[in-house]
């Protein structure tokens, strides 16, 4: 785990431990390779939360879009965030909203490295 945690120092354990155990039979250099890949595709939760706060200004559903949650995204917008309640969810939740969205992209990643070998 230490190696994933050098690559990204603010990285949640729980992600952490998730991609370690992904990536256990990687070498180094794919290691790297997926770490470049994975970081500029990962959200980080402290962006997810701001985003959802926005929700009480207005804006709310801009979190969803960025995680790739358009549907929802379109809902939030039209109904004020579920009239707020939804909104108010999401930013109980913003951490597992986020690991949710980033488990899926090191999916992703991780099939796309194995098709490239």
């Amino acid at each position: 785990m230490n190696r994933i945690m050098s690559y990204f120092p603010g990285m949640d354990i729980s992600e952490a431990v998730f991609i370690d155990d992904l990536l256990k039979e990687r070498s180094d250099s794919e290691i790297e390779k997926f770490a470049v890949m994975y970081g500029s595709r990962r959200r980080e939760p402290q962006l997810i939360l701001i985003l959802a706060a926005l929700g009480f200004v207005g804006f709310a559903g801009i979190h969803r879009f960025i995680t790739n949650q358009i549907g929802m995204g379109i809902l939030y917008f039209f109904t004020g965030g579920l009239c707020v309640i939804g909104t108010i969810v999401d930013l109980i939740n913003y951490k597992s909203l986020a690991l949710e969205y980033n488990q899926k992209v090191a999916y992703e990643v991780k099939a796309y490295m194995s098709m490239m070998r």
